[in-house]
């Protein structure tokens, strides 16, 4: 089973935090920041989500 998790493709990273940025274009760097602010709004979504189901429970249950 492990061998077939080793056959699959990576995710390419395409930016790892800290990272080195000097030998990186204007247009990479933008890039990168766009791809970055998406992931922030996703995650945002997705906590506001989180966050109403664990409210709707708590309020489900006090009562």
């Amino acid at each position: 089973m492990a061998a077939d998790d080793d056959d699959r493709p990576r995710a390419k990273i395409t930016h790892e935090l800290g990272q080195d940025l000097s030998l990186l274009s204007v247009d990479d760097i933008e890039a990168r920041i766009a791809a970055l602010t998406a992931e922030i709004e996703r995650l945002k979504t997705d906590a506001a989500k989180k966050r109403a189901s664990r409210d709707a429970a708590s309020a489900f249950f006090k009562t």
